[in-house]
């Protein structure tokens, strides 16, 4: 049989099974989980009433940053051009400014270097005399940046950032590697 290509044998893994269907679609699953992880940051601004710090707003708009080129690349996918894998580098390069983001943040928190000097404000404790100074034209109290609202396990919302973002970042760049064209052959 000569010209015949080898048969390759697919060996089962439960793992690839699993990962495999979420890297081809990784621009629509990336843009899910920035959407889980924005819905949970507003959930425990509403329903815990945890106000954002101005650090905490700027990962909040990394998240939208890779949601929109999450979206647009999934819709790209859906071209006869297939450029949806240009995205996942996007959404890597965008995952991993959110890690350099929380690690900053995160390092805030515990002292380990300044936060920004517009980000010094207390923790708001909001009453009617608040209200009433506010309205009368009085200062706003903003959430310290250097003061963790809320952990879970040692880790703040900024230090959960991190690994959450690092993950991402990771998929993102797997699933650009694994949507590689192939070589052509002479």
């Amino acid at each position: 049989m000569t010209g015949a290509a080898p048969l390759r044998r697919r060996t089962f893994s439960p793992i690839s099974e699993l990962v495999n269907p979420v890297l081809r679609h990784w621009p629509w699953v990336a843009l899910a989980s920035c959407l889980a992880v924005l819905g949970a940051a507003h959930a425990f601004e509403t329903f815990g009433h945890l106000a954002p710090c101005e650090l905490c707003l700027k990962a909040r708009a990394i998240y939208w940053a890779a949601a929109a080129t999450a979206a647009v690349g999934g819709l790209l996918g859906l071209t006869p051009l297939k450029p949806a894998r240009w995205a996942n580098v996007l959404l890597a390069m965008v995952f991993l400014a959110g890690v350099g983001l929380g690690v900053y943040h995160a390092g805030v928190e515990w002292k380990f270097w300044a936060g920004p000097a517009s980000c010094t404000g207390g923790h708001v404790q909001v009453s009617t005399a608040d209200l009433t100074r506010l309205l009368n034209g009085g200062p706003i109290a903003v959430p310290a940046c250097d003061k963790a609202a809320w952990r879970f396990l040692g880790l703040s919302m900024a230090g959960w950032n991190v690994p959450i973002s690092l993950t991402l970042a990771a998929l993102s760049a797997l699933a650009f590697s694994v949507s590689r064209p192939e070589a052509r052959r002479p």
